[in-house]
């Protein structure tokens, strides 16, 4: 694996960095930045400071305006005096190779973005051969426009060449031009290759279905850090990675269980997330294959987050795009035992935000929205496990029938 992003997970510290727009109010600005510095926890950095700006749009050049990134580099200057160095700082929407350049020129410190964060957290993740290719893509995809600020990092990597590999200015005029062309030409060579690679392992994947027989799929899907894997080990008895971090899953697990009479397969996914990198959802086409192939969707949402509605959207626009949007789904409502909320003033006759809201009147309301096709469960606690297994079993026998009307799996069961 090539070294692109953070590679090793270290208690960095970190100083985050969004924006507050018409098209984005404060309040979701806030929730975009603790996603993000959950992003960062899960990478190894401890969040120290945020920084935020209320603007039209952001900058062409650094992002933020002048004043506020003078101000980010105060408080940068004032840590390092404090013998507190800030480690990096985090923006919140992807960068372009200019405004890192120009950012990175004022702070004199590592910038990311949620995209490169993202990329760091799928490295450090990815077990298998296909997931490590993925990554390993998109970081090259991610790369490639941007290699006039980081040639030089290839250069090293390569064993050196041309201009003794110095940081100066070298890569930004005469000879590094040749150089920039030259890698340029090496990571289309290497992206060439890895779809190759990729192609390869799709068909081993794909003859692997085919040999499954004749069995109905079921995929779990949904925001990251929602409790799927959680699930998947409480229905299936089986071990998946689960822990409270984004992206603990990134290569799907597809096992073989069994509710009374009826075997089917059910197949964990890598979780969505808000502005997930378009080259990243590219290249992990083939993970979301199970997606695809699946002929009933279990949509697994955190009723214990504060926007867990949007959650919802985002999970359902990706898998528009992937072209599931029509398939047979159920709406799973997980965390229960964690939510929480408060009863509104008496006197209060605003109209209920989401924090007012009971357990109860929630379930009401999706109940009737979704014509009832939604359960609520805690996969931790084990709480209505029981429904979830016999709403399972109904709609698996359902589409059983369907598709293999004469399958001899649906053996009687004896009274």
């Amino acid at each position: 694996m090539k070294e692109f992003v953070i590679s090793e997970v270290k208690a960095e510290t970190a100083v985050l960095v969004g924006l507050i727009t018409q098209q984005q109010d404060e309040a979701k600005t806030k929730e975009y930045l603790d996603e993000l510095e959950f992003l960062a926890d899960t990478a190894g950095a401890i969040t120290v400071k945020r920084f935020t700006q209320k603007v039209q749009g952001p900058s062409q050049v650094t992002y933020v305006g002048k004043g506020k990134l003078e101000e980010i580099k105060q408080y940068i200057k004032l840590q390092e005096d404090a013998e507190e160095p800030v480690g990096m700082v985090i923006f919140d929407d992807e960068l372009s190779a200019k405004q890192i350049r120009n950012i990175e020129s004022e702070l004199k410190v590592k910038i990311l973005d949620r995209t490169s964060l993202i990329l760091d957290i799928f490295a450090m993740r990815a077990q298998t051969a296909e997931a490590k290719t993925q990554v390993e893509l998109a970081q090259y995809r991610y790369m490639l426009p941007r290699l006039q600020r980081l040639w030089t990092h290839l250069e090293r990597q390569g064993g050196g060449s041309g201009s003794g590999g110095g940081k100066g200015s070298v890569g930004l005029r005469g000879p590094g031009e040749t150089q920039l062309e030259m890698d340029r030409r090496i990571i289309l060579h290497r992206i060439t290759l890895l779809k190759q690679r990729l192609q390869e392992i799709d068909q081993q994947k794909t003859t692997q279905r085919k040999n499954r027989g004749r069995l109905i799929r079921v995929a779990l899907v949904g925001y990251t850090n929602v409790g799927k894997s959680t699930m998947m080990n409480l229905l299936s008895k089986s071990e998946v990675f689960a822990e409270n971090k984004l992206f603990a899953t990134l290569d799907t697990t597809v096992r073989k269980m069994t509710i009374d009479n009826l075997p089917f397969l059910l197949a964990d996914t890598v979780g969505f997330i808000r502005k997930l990198p378009s080259d990243l959802v590219e290249s992990f086409k083939s993970t979301l294959d199970e997606v695809r192939e699946a002929d009933l969707l279990v949509h697994v949402v955190d009723i214990s987050h504060p926007d867990f509605e949007e959650q919802i959207s985002v999970v359902e626009k990706t898998l528009s795009e992937l072209g599931c949007a029509d398939k047979p789904s159920m709406l799973v409502f997980n965390k229960i035992d964690a939510y929480t909320w408060t009863p509104q003033d008496a006197d209060d006759l605003t109209e209920p935000t989401r924090e007012n809201i009971s357990l109860d009147e929630l379930k009401k309301t999706w109940m009737a929205k979704m014509q009832g096709d939604c359960l609520f469960i805690s996969a931790r606690e084990k709480q209505n496990i029981d429904e979830l297994r016999q709403e399972l079993y109904k709609k698996v026998r359902e589409l059983h029938v369907q598709k293999y009307p004469y399958n001899d799996f649906l053996y009687q069961i004896e009274e």
